[in-house]
């Protein structure tokens, strides 16, 4: 699929998904928000077994592999403001790989993630994966394994990769989740589905008009074997980043307990 001109389309995102204000112009938790008190404690009982699972990818000495991460407010286009505060409630796995994907429940590079891929896996999964408001959605595209399997790298560069479509951004502002974190360097899809070339196009209008932090480079296979293996795909998630003062992101160790 090929969008239309780069500048229209993001002007046309831009004020249909635009969340700054809404909060007050001083906020710097943006989507966040959507997480109260209530959803949290809600999500403290979702832990039943005890299992947990840390999502974060082991970074080596040489800098070979990036760390996992959040991208938050600081890291937009024509904002200043940093991700700040703590990101726990409830953690929905979206196993697109697994639901869409190929039999070894992968994405190639340069699969768009679209709404209805979405869709049809939260039917696949069933009723622990609906999304609801304030949740912390992780997509699992399946690329980090095959990378692995492959021996092709680190799956850490800015190479192709599968992610989320620049058309999902209706998605992620309508059903008002917290923020979303994937198995790739971008989450979103590489190429963009742009005939221009563009940088990043979901990250300029989710971080800096949406307020939603991304997160990146999540290792989610022990998680996505668990819930394949047990159906449920909701969880506590406990993924409170570096309070790193005015940075466009922090190292993060999220930690999903079932």
């Amino acid at each position: 699929m090929t969008l239309g001109p780069v500048e229209e389309e993001l002007a046309k995102a831009s004020a249909a998904y635009r969340n700054r204000g809404r909060w007050g112009e001083d906020d710097v938790l943006g989507t966040l928000n959507f997480v109260d008190d209530a959803i949290r404690a809600h999500a403290a009982s979702l832990v039943r077994r005890g299992r947990t699972f840390s999502l974060a990818r082991r970074t080596d000495r040489s800098g070979a592999r990036a760390a996992t991460r959040w991208q938050g407010l600081g890291h937009g286009h024509d904002t200043g403001q940093a991700l700040h505060g703590a990101c726990t409630g409830r953690g929905v796995l979206l196993d697109v790989g697994r639901a869409v994907g190929d039999a070894r429940g992968e994405l190639p590079d340069g699969f768009a993630i679209l709404e209805e891929h979405l869709r049809d896996t939260v039917e696949a999964q069933g009723a622990t994966s609906s999304v609801r408001r304030g949740d912390l959605v992780l997509v699992r595209t399946g690329q980090p394994g095959r990378v692995r399997r492959l021996g092709a790298g680190d799956a850490s560069g800015a190479g192709d990769a599968p992610g989320l479509s620049f058309t999902t951004l209706g998605w992620l502002h309508r059903t008002e989740i917290a923020a979303v974190a994937a198995d790739t360097w971008g989450v979103e899809v590489r190429p963009p589905e742009f005939a221009e070339p563009v940088s990043s196009p979901l990250h300029r209008i989710a971080i800096a008009h949406m307020g939603l932090p991304l997160g990146e480079m999540w290792d989610l296979e022990a998680l996505a074997a668990d819930c394949a293996a047990d159906g449920v795909y909701e969880f506590l998630l406990v993924a409170a980043p570096l309070p790193v003062t005015g940075a466009t992101g922090a190292p993060v160790n999220p930690i999903a307990v079932k």
